[in-house]
């Protein structure tokens, strides 16, 4: 097809290459703006019925899957399937071992995805792999593949073979599909799974040596060599041959039976197997090592006994990150542990092995949340952009399992299921950890006021799990024990908690910023003594009440203090950069909101030991300081009424964000606003005629979105933009006629204004990332924090046609590596931002080995 010729809203850009199922063209998604791959079968093909069907059968086997390293379908139109365009290079060897092993990781990890589906590929080779510039493998071309339960009768049929349907006339690449073809494939005999294990590693031997495994003159040869000869691996590195020799077993009985036992294949510990070859039988090397370990034994025993000494460490952030106010999570065996690290505006997850002195980033996991581990170590669990996913930790591929809006915790058992709290509101939720439905759980009884199930923990025995109950009552929360078969479960102990379970049978749970260890048996579900302290100041998320520690099944734990909220001093800086006054003195404080009239600022300050916000107010002209807002829960983000007579704000006093206003008299309480149930709101903005306040919405469905909530009428709210993308911190214009917000629709933060109060024309104002507008106020200028750190101004026509300039940095704002903390700027043009005190940046984790050790004390 010539460039330029449409299908559907896909415009052609030029051809990528062609294959015996169809030509794949380079193309641009119209709506979406973006390039896809578009794979058409030929029209001369679409009378052939077999063609046809398999040109179906690769859309929904693409449409089942999900997962990074599969390159994914878009869609389907006549005749063509949209798919994900795939830049990179085609697989080639050879490749140094470490790379090899690296791509074979993510070949396996794509091939475990499918078959847990039970989706055979049928065609693996280095021609259907490609690899990106970041090094991520994709595996195409599932038009051969099949699912595993319809072996019988067409898969016995030599035509569905690869070899026997492509066209002749392309030799090259018929005799490379045979190359790569099982032998009972190439006999025509049913496959399964394994055909795939036999694939990959005649496509890891290609890697490592650059050679084929099979080779011929003719078809026939390559196919005889496949059935008869015995594989030469005398040329790839030893570490790798235990594995080949398991995949390139003729008998798939005798074969490797399932890819993700690949991992047990590498290890450089000698096996069983591996003894026997040095001509020692095995019954004499197991009397051998029972002779030794006895002796070993009683050699120990006659050694006077030494108790476990408890050992302590700092774990400090790696270099040019801070730690996030996230959860850590160690791994069950205590070798690992991930966080959540920031760099600039980016947090990724980290792994630090605890044996080595650096950590690493796994890409993919940008915007992470509350990690946690699968049982043997393998892979993780976390949130980010609304979902719940899952990474391997040694490939990184990355698995988006389903939503998750504002998740407040998972749990992996060994039955490969995951529990999760989608939401701040409602009971947990269930999904296996290769994906499918979501189940509920747990059920919330309403009779007793329960609102939450939240913070799941797995026991041992991958059944009976941990979670706290949360009720409309905020100092009321109970942990309770519970059984994924029967649904039972039972009250354990009170606790406004998050908690972990841990060897040799101990309960850690935080109680006023103190982490607690309770003696529990987990074969009765019950505590059997009293709490103890464990360690003092843990560190806890805001509004949650949830301690950011954790401990693996093998004594070593580990937890943090705060760092979310570092002290700040608010500072006034004019355009240049320079400190012109101080407000106040350095507390926990954020969000500052300058008054209509500029003699007050609201802000909010934290309590030190219960990280909860309240609304303070400072007068400017009396150097004074008051509080405003009064209640157990939050109270924070501050919005000036026009007149300066009221404050809006976000409060969770009554469970879940709502929107409140409070007059600065005092002489009222509290006025709800806004309290749509199920759906947490916070306050960006209140126009400047009055009639409406901008709110940023968490959508359980989707991410998060700008909504405005007009003040006259029926006062009912309603979305503004509400799109597949990130849409926050909503401020309108001093004219109220335009919004300006940050979007992620380019896969990075940028500032954008629309008109208001109905969206239409928009303009990108950013250029290299952006983060927290404000408008000056007389409308003329907006400022933002650029990906940089760096304060930018950019001019504006904000009257009935809106005009940007160019953005032009002002100075480095020091707001803190990247924290989306608001400054707010003065009528005379003056800055005010919350900066950090100098010194009082994040505190290391700390790292105890033989934790338990120390309650003998």
């Amino acid at each position: 097809m010539a460039p330029g010729t449409r299908i559907g809203s896909y415009e052609v850009v030029g051809p990528l290459g062609a294959g015996g199922m169809g030509e794949v063209y380079r193309a641009r998604d119209i709506k979406l703006k973006r390039e896809i791959a578009l794979k058409v079968l030929p029209e001369a093909f679409a009378s052939d019925p077999e063609r046809m069907a398999r040109f179906q059968r690769e859309a929904e086997v693409l449409a089942a899957l999900n997962h990074p390293n599969i390159a994914q379908i878009y869609g389907v139109e006549e005749r063509a399937l949209v798919m994900e365009l795939v830049e990179g290079e085609t697989l080639k060897g050879p490749l140094p071992l470490e790379t090899a092993l690296n791509y074979a990781r993510q070949i396996a990890a794509a091939l475990e995805a499918a078959q847990t589906k039970g989706i055979v590929h049928r065609d693996l080779k280095p021609a259907n792999v490609k690899v990106t510039p970041e090094g991520v493998v994709k595996v195409l071309d599932f038009g051969l593949a099949q699912l595993s339960r319809d072996r019988e009768g067409v898969e016995s049929d030599p035509s569905n073979s690869p070899t026997f349907t492509m066209s002749a006339t392309r030799a090259g690449m018929i005799l490379g599909t045979a190359a790569y073809m099982s032998p009972e494939q190439a006999r025509g005999k049913p496959v399964d799974k394994r055909a795939d294990i036999w694939a990959f590693g005649v496509v890891l031997y290609e890697m490592l040596t650059g050679q084929r495994l099979f080779k011929g003159e003719t078809i026939t040869d390559v196919l005889a060599a496949v059935v008869k000869e015995e594989p030469d691996l005398t040329r790839v590195p030893h570490k790798v041959r235990r594995l080949l020799e398991s995949c390139l077993q003729k008998d798939p009985a005798k074969r490797l039976q399932a890819i993700g036992d690949y991992r047990w294949l590498l290890e450089e510990t000698p096996q069983a197997g591996s003894l026997r070859h040095h001509g020692l039988p095995w019954k004499i090397v197991a009397a051998v090592f029972g002779i030794a370990a006895i002796m070993l034994g009683a050699a120990y025993f006659r050694r006077p006994t030494e108790q476990p000494r408890v050992v302590k460490l700092s774990l400090l952030p790696p270099e040019n990150t801070i730690f996030e106010n996230d959860f850590p999570a160690l791994s069950p065996d205590g070798r690992h542990l991930a966080f959540a690290a920031t760099t600039g505006q980016e947090r990724k997850l980290w792994v630090r092995d605890l044996d080595s002195l650096a950590a690493r980033p796994l890409p993919g996991t940008e915007g992470v949340d509350d990690p946690f581990w699968s049982p043997d170590g393998r892979f993780m669990g976390f949130f980010a952009v609304g979902k719940l996913k899952t990474v391997d930790v040694t490939s990184g591929a990355v698995m988006t399992l389903c939503d998750a809006e504002q998740a407040l915790g998972g749990a992996w058992s060994q039955r490969g299921t995951i529990l999760f709290a989608p939401n701040r509101r409602g009971a947990l939720l269930s999904v296996h950890s290769t994906g499918g439905a979501v189940t509920p759980a747990t059920a919330l009884d309403q009779a007793s006021g329960e609102v939450s199930h939240r913070f799941p923990w797995f026991l041992p025995d991958g059944r009976h799990f941990l979670y706290q109950s949360g009720t409309a009552n905020f100092e009321k929360a109970t942990i309770y024990l519970a059984d994924l078969d029967s649904k039972n479960r039972h009250a354990v102990i009170d606790a406004h908690s998050n908690v972990v379970y841990t060897p040799p049978g101990y309960l850690l749970f935080v109680r006023d910023r103190t982490l607690m260890a309770q003696p529990f048996d987990a074969s009765q579900g019950k505590t059997t003594g009293d709490s103890v302290p464990v360690a003092d100041q843990i560190g806890i998320r805001p509004n949650q009440f949830r301690g950011r520690f954790t401990a693996s099944q093998n004594g070593v734990l580990v937890y943090a203090a705060d760092v979310g909220r570092p002290y700040v001093q608010l500072t006034w800086f004019d355009r240049s950069g320079n400190v012109a006054g101080k407000v106040g003195s350095p507390a926990f404080q954020s969000d500052p909101a300058i008054s209509p009239d500029g003699n007050t600022v609201a802000v909010d300050r934290f309590d030190p030991q219960t990280l909860l916000p309240d609304l303070w107010l400072y007068d400017l002209r009396r150097g004074t300081m008051t509080r405003f807002t009064f209640n157990s829960r939050a109270n924070l983000l501050p919005a000036w009424s026009p007149d300066g007579s009221h404050v809006a704000f976000t409060s969770a006093k009554a469970g879940s964000g709502y929107v409140y206003q409070k007059a600065i008299s005092g002489a009222a309480s509290e006025e709800a606003l806004d309290k749509t149930e199920g759906i947490n709101k916070v306050v960006d903005d209140w126009s400047q005629d009055g009639r409406y306040i901008i709110e940023q919405v968490a959508d359980p469905k989707t991410r998060q979105h700008i909504w405005v909530l007009p003040l006259f009428g029926d006062r009912k709210p309603f979305p503004y933009l509400q799109t597949e993308f990130n849409e926050r911190a909503g401020r309108l214009s001093p004219n109220w006629q335009w919004l300006a917000y940050v979007s992620d629709e380019t896969k990075r933060n940028e500032i954008y204004v629309q008109t208001f109060p109905i969206p239409g024309s928009k303009w990108q104002i950013s250029t290299n990332g952006g983060s927290i507008p404000i408008w000056s106020r007389d409308g003329k200028e907006l400022f933002y924090i650029g990906a940089d750190q760096k304060l930018m101004a950019v001019e504006v026509v904000g009257g009935n046609k809106f005009k940007a300039g160019i953005p032009k940095p002002l100075f480095e704002t020091h707001l803190g590596n990247g924290r989306e903390i608001w400054f707010d700027v003065s009528k005379d043009g003056r800055f005010l931002m919350p900066i950090p005190v100098e010194n009082a940046g994040p505190l290391p984790m700390t790292v105890v080995v033989n934790w338990t050790a120390g309650l003998k004390k």
